[in-house]
C-alpha cells in the first residue's frame, strides 16, 4: 500500500479524534481510501497505529507523523483561502495534494509567510512549527496582528481567535467579522480603527486576536 494512503488514514484518525469518535466504525465510515482494512493492519505493524475493540490510537511515532500531515494539510488550506479565495471543496482537494509534497523548510516558509496562523478556515486548530516560537524577519508575513498594521491604511479581517464567545459576539456586534474592511487610526492611549463611517476603540489585548491582510 502506498504511504499516501497512510497518511490519509493517519490524517482521518487525528481527525476523528478531535471530534471525540476515534473509532475503526466511524473511519471505515469517513475514509475514501481503497482497502483501508489493509491500511490499519499495515500501519499496526509498522508501530503507527493502535487498536483496542473498535477503538484507534496513534502511538506517538504515529502521532508525530500525522501531526506534519495535519500541520501541513491546514496551512495550504489557509494559503489558499486567502490567496485564491477557492470555494471550500477546491480548497480541501487541493491542500490535500499540498500536504503530500511540502518538505519540512517549505511548511515552515508557509507558516512563516502566512503570520503563523493558529486555525485553519474551518477553525481547527494547526499545530505548531518550530518557526512559530522563533522571530522570523525574512518573510513579511502576508497575515499580521492588527496591533502591528500600518496606521491608515486599509486592511481586512481574515480571521479571529477571541479568548471567550463573548467577546466573539460583541465584536460581531460592532462588524468586526472576517472579510470586513478596516483602517487602524492610532495605538495611543488606546487602538482606534475605523469601519465603513464609525470608529471603535479597542484594547492591545483584542487588538491581538485580530489577524489582518492588506485589502
Amino acid at each position: 500500500m502506498t504511504e499516501y494512503g497512510q497518511d490519509e488514514i493517519l490524517e482521518l484518525v487525528w481527525t476523528l479524534r478531535e471530534e471525540g469518535s476515534a473509532t475503526r466504525t466511524q473511519l471505515l465510515r469517513r475514509t475514501e481510501e481503497d482497502e483501508p482494512e489493509k491500511i490499519l493492519e499495515e500501519l499496526s505493524t509498522a508501530g503507527l497505529l493502535e487498536a483496542s475493540g473498535d477503538e484507534v490510537r496513534l502511538t506517538r511515532p504515529g502521532e508525530e507523523r500525522a501531526r506534519v500531515i495535519i500541520r501541513r494539510h491546514r496551512l495550504a488550506e489557509v494559503l489558499l483561502n486567502n490567496l485564491f479565495d477557492l470555494d471550500n471543496s477546491q480548497m480541501e482537494s487541493t491542500a490535500c495534494k499540498f500536504e503530500h509534497i511540502l518538505t519540512k523548510a517549505v511548511t515552515e516558509s508557509v507558516c512563516t509567510f502566512l503570520g503563523h496562523p493558529p486555525v485553519c478556515p474551518h477553525g481547527r486548530p494547526i499545530p505548531r512549527g518550530e518557526c512559530c516560537d522563533k522571530i522570523r524577519t525574512e518573510i513579511k508575513p502576508l497575515v499580521t496582528r492588527l496591533s502591528d498594521a500600518v496606521l491608515s491604511e486599509e486592511i481586512r479581517i481574515v480571521f479571529i481567535t477571541p479568548k471567550s464567545r463573548k467577546r466573539l459576539d460583541k465584536l460581531s456586534a460592532l462588524g468586526i467579522v472576517p472579510g470586513s474592511r478596516i483602517r487602524l487610526l492610532q495605538r495611543n492611549p488606546s487602538f482606534v480603527m475605523e469601519i465603513g463611517e464609525t470608529t471603535v476603540a479597542v484594547d492591545k489585548e483584542i487588538t491581538d486576536e485580530i489577524y489582518v491582510k492588506r485589502a
